[in-house]
């Protein structure tokens, strides 16, 4: 409970992946879970990003810090 976005993120993977598979071996459910994780991160949208995904609002806040970046250095000219 002390942690509100592990907490979300882990009751998201046992309710939508855990509850639903059957894993062959350890292996098996290495590969699974980390092509769940990748969905889960970088092609499936969060509400809380403005229903972006984190790739996308990762690319949208880098953008925006080098625009700040190039605003301050004008600025300093």
């Amino acid at each position: 409970m002390d942690n509100g976005f592990i907490e979300s993120f882990n009751g998201k993977l046992q309710d939508e992946y855990l509850k639903e598979h059957w894993f062959l071996n350890l292996n098996h459910a290495q590969d699974l879970i980390e092509k769940w994780r990748i969905e889960y991160n970088e092609e499936r949208p969060h509400s809380s990003l403005g229903n972006k995904t984190p790739y996308e609002f990762v690319k949208e806040h880098q953008t925006m810090l080098q625009e700040q970046r190039r605003h301050l250095n004008l600025a300093h000219i």
